[in-house]
């Protein structure tokens, strides 16, 4: 590089690029053998080198998030609230890529309460100004503000970076009509689904657009709503907050104090026997080699400024390290049918597909556009219309005999229920199928699918983009894949796992669907009043504390929080970390019990009640127009087979605290329903223990209908069972439940707070007396060791590979998680089975009264009062009745107006 060339700083969003390494690299074929992931750090890396190879910057820089919460989910708790857990085999896998770069020379950058979009940001402005070329790597869209004279986004359009799209001012305006800096005001008005950032109903891309170039300005546009006219315009005037808020959060922070600038940022030699080390460790032997032979390179070159990574006159694209699927082929060409044209081909497709037809609905703003039918070797289109005698033969037919196949059946279900369209005969979802499968990986979308099960890559649109390159396959062109999916799929799953997917996944669906439609009635009054409450006693706690340590100080930022405990308090140390030591909740509270101080009562206080005012807020936010609120269940959003709850999660509500009992009181019972009842399985994991494990001292206890743990405990400490005491009873409890999750004498005497030989020599005594539990406990573990997998009562497997693992960590985790999952599993079997009959029996009988929620192992139902006798025998008999174990199934009844008086 001469001395007056320009320097070039590329700067790397280092989350987004592993993230799609992870998603484009398959993971079993990047595992160490203690049983690491690897995939997206090899992925990482191969795209880094060749992005670096052909850009050859001179100076780099990869910024990463801290975590999910930043000064953003403080003014918006639900910011980016939609996006599901981070997957079990991508989590550790940022750590060890960061050692990696360092090895390789490479400066990594993170920023507490920031994102890496902000690092970005601030590096990309400092450059500029200091006359750097500026290329900016980021899959996330709001980066396109970003770009100026200097500035360059380089955008993967696909998975990977071997294809990127360079943005510049000409380039964006010629993409959007735009200019950069008006792209975030496009997005604040449309919104952005991938950050949970609701926008303006009705305004689509084009109207934006349209807008910004009428008025200048989101600003002017706000400030001139009353100008629009419409119901576009009656929907900006209504909903312009929402524009203001995502306007708000999606600008990038430009000016982040951070510990490096620009010039800090200079390539050098890569450190070899690091590398050596760190690659040895995720045995990379190929990307090593390639890695070590551009470092021999580096120590013989006489500038140190000349990059490590760019002396390589070619490097291998992500497509060389891994072999992908075949391209898919072409989906047969649709047509468009209406009227008596559609009855017939439906009639005929019909009886020519028995296993069923593909559908998929194109869905905008809640509303469907266009409906894609698919057999295997014929694809129709049918553009939908809201007369729907105008579509009637389609509308017979979902309600018909047929079985139709879906992928994320769900949500189309509901969004046709809304227009007034029955579906019948579900006959399979392809996304629930392979969950069923593959119960133990993340969600997967359409086009993983497709890559797993029929080894092809079909187009796929880039969500962060506004109007993608590429729009993919249209909906006739998705229905013929979801037929095929269904063929492949039903061809891996043996005859238990086909009847537990057809006979209580299926049903479950459909069931769930019903109940966020229906939703639930809150009191919205109560829940602002307590709202405000909770924001009153944490400023109290926050002000309290700041009294006790004679200054303020961010109560949510760790550092500041390890200077005030460690440093001016001088509290003994928590649990060592890369940045200090933990000042997570539960290493503080611990610390608490051994070491109580005023000022650690009081940051616990007023994280319980941030936590809690968040809690409620958000249940504010998801109250509908109708006075409910329609949580969205997650049926593939846990291992075990237990439901989840998103949108607002209503599982999260405290259960026995006073606080959590007030936002149960405002879930009340709805106009023209007289009681909410609620129906509760009463120690369903112990009674499913007793009849796995075949104890005949557990038996014995739930049989007598003895309480279960005055009983255990007279077996236990050699007593009548009247002389069991409070503190014997919570032992043998915490013993009972504990044991499933594999508890340990040093875990059960933390707990009780006693010592290691009183906690070995209780479990000592109760496996003497319970023999038959412990030797079950020893069986579950071996035989998923020796299958691979656990199974439930009703044929559900989870696989435990780490079972082999040579890890002891890994191997050790997957023990316990192996030991309850046949119960946990098992009870969500049972729940299911009865929520579905007490569904299908109320509809079958047509009862005014509903099912409205399931949280944990209880039932919500809204009731009519001159049915309650009827509904309630309903109840009990299903769920008493939904398995036959060797000992009874134990229901609880509760009756109220409101949640919390319906507690039993």
């Amino acid at each position: 590089m001469s001395n007056n060339a320009q320097p070039t700083l590329m700067v790397i969003d280092g989350h987004s690029l592993a993230f799609r390494a992870f998603y484009a690299l398959p993971v079993d074929s990047f595992k160490t053998a203690d049983g690491q992931h690897t995939n997206a750090i090899h992925g990482f890396i191969s795209m880094m080198l060749n992005l670096l190879a052909k850009e050859k910057p001179t100076h780099l820089a990869v910024a990463f998030d801290i975590s999910r919460f930043s000064f953003r989910t403080r003014e918006y708790p639900d910011y980016k609230g939609t996006r599901g857990e981070t997957p079990p085999e991508f989590i550790g896998q940022v750590p060890l890529l960061q050692d990696a770069l360092h090895a390789m020379g490479i400066t990594t950058v993170t920023k507490e309460d920031y994102e890496a979009d902000d690092i970005l940001a601030t590096l990309a402005a400092q450059g500029s100004a200091s006359n750097f070329k500026v290329l900016v790597v980021s899959g996330d869209r709001d980066a396109i503000q970003l770009i100026d004279d200097n500035v360059t986004l380089l955008y993967p359009s696909k998975q990977g970076v071997s294809e990127l799209t360079r943005y510049d001012a000409v380039k964006v305006f010629e993409r959007y009509g735009i200019q950069p800096h008006q792209y975030p005001e496009i997005a604040a008005l449309v919104g952005e689904t991938s950050d949970n950032l609701p926008g303006v109903p009705k305004v689509g891309e084009k109207t934006a657009v349209k807008w910004i170039n009428e008025f200048g300005s989101l600003d002017e546009i706000l400030r001139r709503a009353d100008e629009i006219g419409g119901k576009v315009g009656e929907s900006l005037r209504e909903f312009k907050d929402n524009a203001i808020r995502n306007r708000k959060l999606n600008r990038l922070v430009n000016d982040v104090e951070l510990p490096v600038g620009p010039t800090d940022l200079e390539l050098h030699d890569i450190n070899a026997d690091a590398v050596r080390e760190v690659f040895g460790r995720l045995e990379f032997k190929s990307l090593l080699t390639r890695v070590l032979s551009l470092s021999s390179e580096v120590v013989s070159a006489s500038s140190s400024t000349k990059p490590a990574v760019i002396v390589a006159s070619s490097v291998a694209s992500l497509d060389d390290v891994v072999r992908e699927p075949q391209p898919a082929p072409s989906a047969p060409r649709s047509q468009t049918l209406l009227d008596e044209e559609l009855r017939a081909w439906l009639h005929r497709a019909s009886d020519a597909s028995p296993q069923g037809i593909g559908v998929e609905l194109e869905i905008f703003n809640n509303t469907i556009a266009t409906v894609g039918l698919a057999t295997e070797t014929e694809t129709v289109v049918i553009p939908w219309s809201p007369v729907l005698a105008d579509i009637q033969p389609l509308v017979d037919w979902f309600a018909g005999p047929t079985p139709k196949i879906f992928q994320g059946a769900k949500d189309q279900i509901k969004a046709l229920f809304r227009l007034g369209v029955v579906v019948e005969n579900l006959g399979f979802d392809t996304e629930i199928a392979d969950w069923v499968l593959r119960p133990d990986s993340s969600k997967r979308e359409f086009a993983d699918l497709v890559r797993h099960y029929l080894s092809e890559i079909v187009p796929i649109p880039d969500p962060n983009q506004l109007v993608p390159d590429d729009d993919g396959l249209d909906v006739a062109g998705r229905a013929w894949f979801i037929q095929r999916l269904d063929t492949a799929i039903r061809a891996q799953m043996n005859a238990a796992t086909l009847a537990l997917f057809l006979e209580i996944e299926i049903p479950t669906l459909v069931t769930l669907a019903a109940m966020e439609n229906r939703g639930v009635t809150v009191n919205k009054v109560k829940l602002e009043s307590l709202s405000a409450e909770l924001c009153d006693r944490a400023e109290k706690a926050k002000q309290e504390a700041f009294t006790v340590i004679g200054r303020e100080v961010n109560l949510a930022s760790p550092k500041q929080l390890q200077e005030v405990l460690f440093d001016q308090l001088e509290m003994p140390k928590t649990r060592a970390t890369k940045t200090g030591y933990t000042t997570d909740a539960t290493a503080l509270a611990d610390l608490q019990a051994t070491n109580p101080h005023p000022f650690l009562g009081l940051l616990l206080e007023h994280r319980d009640v941030t936590k809690l005012k968040q809690i409620v807020e958000t249940l504010i936010q998801a109250i509908g127009p109708d006075g409910r609120i329609h949580t969205t269940y997650g049926q593939t959003g846990t291992s075990t087979g237990r439901l989840s709850s998103a949108n607002p999660n209503l599982q999260n509500i405290p259960i026995r605290t006073a606080d959590g009992r007030r936002i149960r009181e405002a879930f009340e019972v709805g106009s023209g329903f007289d009681t909410l009842v609620t129906a509760d399985y009463s120690q369903i994991e112990m009674r499913i223990m007793a009849h796995f494990s075949e104890d005949e001292g557990l038996i014995e206890a739930f049989i007598s209908g003895e309480d279960l743990h005055r009983f255990v405990g007279a077996r236990v400490f050699s007593v009548a069972p009247e002389d069991v005491t409070s503190e014997m009873r919570s032992q043998v409890k915490a013993m009972s439940y504990g044991l499933a999750y594999g508890l340990s004498a040093f875990g059960l005497a933390r707990q009780l707070g006693i010592d290691n030989s009183a906690a070995k020599k209780l479990m000592a005594d109760y496996f003497q007396r319970f023999g038959g539990v412990r030797d079950y406990l020893r069986s579950v573990v071996e035989q998923a060791r020796s299958q691979g997998y656990t199974e439930t009562l009703f044929g559900r497997r989870r696989p435990f590979p780490d079972l082999a693992s040579p890890n002891r960590v890994l191997r050790d985790n997957a023990e316990r998680a192996a030991l309850n999952a046949p119960m946990q599993g098992t009870a969500a079997d049972i729940m299911k089975i009865a929520m579905v009959g007490i569904e299908q029996d109320l509809i079958a009988l047509e009862l005014t009264s509903q099912l409205l929620l399931q949280v944990h192992d209880e039932l919500v139902l809204e009731v009519v009062e001159s049915e309650r006798e009827q509904v309630e025998k309903i109840v009990v008999e299903r769920m008493a009745h939904a398995a036959q174990l060797r000992v009874p199934l134990d229901v609880q009844l509760g009756i109220g107006l409101n949640w919390n008086d319906a507690a039993h």
